[in-house]
């Protein structure tokens, strides 16, 4: 027995290839994206007073605990000026992974076609391809991933849906009113469904993130999808949700309640709280995590490599053709043994590899010291990287 057509082409996540690398060299890994530091003491606290209070250990309702979701709804009104219904406008899901799963199963019809920019987060292939639909691409490209409006009009004709990610993994790129203001065009006179994966909404260094549901038209066909692991340096508890228009919702919550039906009833309780009060928590690390992009930056342009600059979220990209190297696949794969240091090859989250052949995305969510040791044996390595 095999493993299903539809997801076979997808394999091995390069994720897991890669950290195993890492684990197997003793590797500084650069490659995956989560902190190396937990998030605020006080909201780790109320996981703590959730479990020992009693009714938190165990299933939490299909929607949520109503405590988050009334917080989510919170957070949209209070931060964007979008009003969400707490009870149907709310799905709370097993990280925001589970979001974008349950929203192409609930969705999208078979034989479908969804809108994506590449690169893109690997879970977006799979699961349309789960739902029997396909992608159509439109590309961003180096050095400043510039959103091509013309070639998404293009591909919006006859579409199901836009799946659009800002800020964006893995480029960092941030869209701006004027782009978004097109895109919000786009959607109305194609009649899509707008998915958006806001899940670095806090995390912008340069520019602002503004929400696609805000935008005339949008806030009746946008599924708005964001979670805590990112906002708050909880990757783990894995916190997601999507929020938006009921019937939207709705087709989420269709497809959820078979995938995990409910899950990590305690972290819900904390995340409700750390969305009460989402600047005050979510300040010290982006500016941390700001320094380090810095770090980073800098540290790669000694090694050699050309940097892009991320305006927000936890990767950077840089290319290695000035190396002299020109397969960002391979490289990574020897980076490890010359140099110590784990990356991705940026070239995975491409549909056409050749599209990004010479780029590799480093992950910068980590604490001072360890990039700066990641960035001196790069430097050091300079020699060995051809």
């Amino acid at each position: 027995m095999t493993t299903a057509a539809r997801l076979r082409p997808f394999g091995t996540t390069i994720f897991t290839e890669m950290s195993a690398l890492a684990t197997r060299t003793g590797a500084i890994n650069l490659g995956q994206g989560f902190p190396d530091t937990d998030g605020p003491p006080e909201i780790i606290a109320v996981v703590e007073t959730a479990m020992r209070s009693g009714g938190a250990n165990q299933y939490a309702p299909l929607p949520g605990v109503p405590e988050l979701c009334a917080a989510i709804a919170d957070h949209q009104r209070r931060r964007y000026g979008l009003e969400v219904d707490p009870q149907d406008g709310v799905q709370v899901t097993v990280g925001a992974t589970e979001a974008i799963a349950a929203t192409m199963l609930g969705l999208v019809e078979p034989g479908d076609e969804v809108v994506v920019l590449e690169p893109f987060y690997d879970s977006y292939a799979a699961t349309i391809a789960m739902a029997g639909a396909t992608r159509r691409l439109v590309t961003l490209r180096p050095p400043d991933f510039v959103l091509d409006l013309d070639a998404l009009a293009t591909a919006a004709r006859g579409a199901r849906m836009l799946v659009l990610n800002s800020p964006h993994n893995p480029t960092g790129r941030v869209l701006a009113r004027a782009d978004l203001e097109v895109v919000a065009r786009i959607c109305v006179d194609n009649d899509l469904i707008a998915v958006t994966d806001e899940v670095y909404e806090h995390l912008v260094f340069d520019g602002e993130h503004i929400p696609l549901a805000t935008l005339p038209g949008m806030a009746q066909r946008t599924l708005t999808i964001s979670s805590a692991g990112k906002s708050f340096s909880f990757t783990g508890w894995k916190i997601g949700w999507a929020s938006g228009p009921p019937p939207l919702v709705g087709a989420v919550r269709s497809a959820k309640q078979f995938l995990s039906f409910a899950g990590g009833t305690p972290f819900q309780h904390a995340v409700a709280a750390a969305l009460t009060d989402a600047e005050r928590h979510v300040m010290p690390l982006r500016a941390a995590l700001q320094a380090g992009r810095d770090r980073l930056c800098d540290g790669l342009r000694t090694a050699g490599l050309e940097v892009s600059v991320p305006q927000g979220g936890y990767f950077v990209n840089a290319d290695i053709a000035p190396l002299g190297a020109d397969d960002a696949s391979a490289w990574c794969r020897a980076l490890p043994e010359r140099a110590g240091v784990v990356a991705i090859p940026t070239s995975a989250f491409y549909g056409d590899p050749d599209a990004g052949r010479t780029l590799v995305r480093f992950a910068f969510c980590k604490r001072p010291e360890v990039i700066e040791e990641a960035v001196a044996r790069l430097v050091a390595a300079n020699g060995s990287l051809h």
